[in-house]
């Protein structure tokens, strides 16, 4: 039986987590075992040591459940490394949190929904990297490099990670907005098969083994032929193909994933009316999004201008020499941590409007990376 989720204000208020900490906090990764949870372990062993236990917890035993992570298996019981020493993988039950102060989630949707709350009422704060509570309004959207002090303030604590997509982009379009004031956006990604998880990753290896060294991508339908049964998380064949599909299906002929854009973008950037149009599409790269960007703003921008800005804002790596060759790409930007941006213009017929190809790790800054800067805002805050 789940039990029902204790009422929480924010932390300094608040009995649990924010009453406990010793001189380090205490931290659970639930999901470890996943291609999220794998590279989150490898930046906690990389980044400063400010956390007394971490503890591994893996999805429920029972479930069936592919996770975002794309872990199928029962995990419980293996070991993983991190900061250097063999880590047991224990099963996700209410017990797994006892002592905790701070808990990263990455499970699907409906099995965070449900353990969520019981984290939260154990006394730890949840930086959850599922949509379950995306929309909620007493539940904050965190990207630290943006909003970082929006962490403080969560009635039921939770801290939610925006979707990988939206973080490709945001601390650029942050920056931006600093100094312009961003007033509409209209934005093309390019998504990257490692964020339908493992089974996207297996499943591109798959497809491109299967078209290798063939003549097949001349003839219409070849590529679904060859690729046959394997489509995996795909409505398309990926390998010589690109599918403007990502996510399900909405109202009005949008995808779950270009309302999450719209949404998230929102939200991060305080601008709850700012227009935000997205379109999606799956691209044959196993990590790595890329974004083509049309900003507009309320002042009038300049190419020197936004290059000062993005040369200097945190988290950003500004590659914009084209007639060097130089623009981001993501077989050149995977397992980096920041977000590159590239090919800078002013918009032709709009003085007030910047085009932009920005690129980001979706399983870093697009996921693990940002929790774990969340996580080190809250245990600051803790050891306060």
């Amino acid at each position: 039986m789940i039990p029902a989720e204790a009422g929480r204000p924010s932390l300094a208020d608040s009995a649990g987590a924010g009453a406990r900490p010793a001189a380090k906090p205490h931290l659970a990764v639930v999901g470890a075992t996943g291609a999220v949870g794998r590279v989150l372990l490898g930046i906690l062993s990389e980044r400063a040591d400010i956390w007394g236990e971490i503890r591994l917890i893996a999805s429920p035993p029972s479930s069936q459940l592919r996770s975002s992570t794309g872990d199928p298996h029962r995990s419980a019981g293996r070991k993983l490394t991190v900061r250097g020493e063999e880590v047991e993988v224990v099963g996700l039950s209410e017990d797994a949190f006892d002592g905790i102060d701070v808990a990263v989630f990455d499970l699907p949707d409906e099995v965070a929904a449900q353990w969520v709350p019981v984290a939260v009422s154990k006394g730890a704060v949840v930086v959850d990297n599922s949509g379950a509570f995306r929309g909620d309004p007493d539940v904050p959207m965190v990207v630290p490099e943006v909003n970082g002090c929006a962490a403080r303030i969560r009635p039921r604590g939770i801290i939610a990670n925006p979707n990988c997509a939206t973080l490709s982009m945001i601390v650029v379009l942050g920056a931006l907005h600093a100094e312009y004031g961003l007033s509409e956006l209209i934005v093309s990604s390019y998504q990257a098969a490692s964020a339908a998880g493992q089974a996207g990753t297996d499943t591109l290896r798959a497809q491109l083994a299967a078209v290798s060294g063939t003549e097949l991508g001349a003839a219409p339908g070849d590529v679904r032929r060859a690729v046959g049964d394997t489509l995996g998380p795909f409505p398309a064949p990926l390998a010589l193909n690109v599918v403007p599909w990502v996510g399900s299906l909405q109202e009005g002929g949008w995808s779950s994933e270009e309302l999450a854009i719209r949404d998230a973008s929102r939200k991060v950037l305080g601008l709850p009316e700012l227009p935000v149009t997205a379109t999606c599409v799956q691209v044959p790269v196993l990590t790595t999004h890329s974004m083509a960007v049309h900003a507009r703003f309320e002042n009038e921008v300049t190419v020197a201008g936004a290059h000062e800005i993005l040369a200097a804002a945190p988290g950003v790596v500004l590659c914009d020499d084209p007639a060097e060759g130089e623009y981001p790409t993501p077989s050149d930007v995977v397992g980096t941590d920041p977000t590159w941006v590239g090919r800078v213009r002013r918009s032709l017929d709009d003085p007030r409007a910047l085009e932009l190809f920005v690129c980001g790790d979706n399983l870093r800054k697009g996921a693990a990376l940002n929790a774990a800067q969340i996580g080190e805002l809250v245990a600051g805050e803790l050891r306060g």
